[in-house]
């Protein structure tokens, strides 16, 4: 049977929807709000009911493309000239002639959104210290498209909620949930409590990733590092095994958004077990 988590490890795996540092040009007047862009996430956040948004800026054009999600969603655009786009994004940022500023996300807690409550159960992604938004933005899109119950990263060295990653997720950040932990490694032991079986991608584990989700007992939890350092020694502690994606010709390793993507298609429909099929 498995371990409930103590109080104290849930209480320290607490989620926090506003953790880490972002970029200034992504915050406004110290208020936590951030500016997202790009017409993907944009159309996104207008059709999120969640979303708390304040501005929209747009151009012409850009109005006329989302004229639909605009009358949808009740905000009133703020027509701008396309040579002198005014919300405060990085210069090289690609807006495509819309921004909308609006509150980040809170998806809640941990335990409402992981806690198993079927037969398979979805998979949960974890990152250990992966900070480049337009990694984590992938892995949020290839985790929505395989179901998984949540990304969770640590608060800190991590990243964020901002522009980038939405752009990144190209509408997935939305959608697919993204939790902040104050404490990663509390966040396993929560996940281990609740039954989950840990995978740690390692190019020198002990068992290829289909062979590991074949062994795993309940759902699974699949656990990266950032790229170069990997995981941390507690992360890695914390897993109940390690497993590599094998590789051909000798290339030593894929890029984590990838291989997070081989990661959970190993996880919903590549295994050999339907026990951890919960799509077709």
């Amino acid at each position: 049977m498995a371990q409930k988590p103590t109080a104290a490890a849930a209480r320290r795996a607490g989620v926090t929807s506003k953790g880490g540092r972002a970029p200034k040009h992504r915050v406004l007047d110290g208020s936590g709000r951030l500016w997202l862009f790009g017409l993907h996430a944009v159309r996104d956040a207008l059709g999120n009911p969640n979303r708390v948004r304040h501005r929209l800026l747009v151009t012409r054009n850009a109005h006329d493309r989302l004229s639909d999600a605009i009358a949808g969603s009740g905000i009133e655009p703020e027509i701008v000239d396309a040579r002198k786009f005014a919300a405060p994004l990085d210069p090289n940022s690609v807006h495509q002639g819309a921004a909308l500023q609006a509150e980040p996300l809170d998806w809640g807690r941990l335990e409402d959104l992981c806690a198993p409550r079927r037969d398979p159960n979805p998979p949960v992604v974890l990152l250990d210290r992966v900070t480049d938004p337009h990694n984590v933005g992938a892995i949020l899109r290839s985790a929505e498209v395989f179901g998984a119950a949540a990304v969770i990263a640590p608060r800190h060295h991590s990243a964020p909620e901002t522009g980038a990653l939405a752009k990144a997720a190209s509408g997935a950040l939305e959608r697919q949930p993204y939790l902040r932990v104050r404490n990663l490694g509390d966040a396993m032991q929560s996940l281990a409590g609740f039954g989950y079986a840990l995978i740690g991608l390692d190019q020198n584990g002990a068992l290829p990733i289909q062979e590991a989700v074949d062994a795993a007992v309940g759902p699974v939890g699949l656990v990266l590092g950032a790229e170069g350092a990997g995981m941390r020694s507690r992360t890695r502690e914390l897993c109940t095994t390690l497993a590599r994606i094998s590789a051909a010709r000798g290339l030593a390793s894929l890029n984590v958004s990838n291989a997070a993507a081989v990661a959970l298609y190993a996880a919903c429909a590549g295994s050999a077990s339907p026990k951890h099929r919960f799509f077709e």
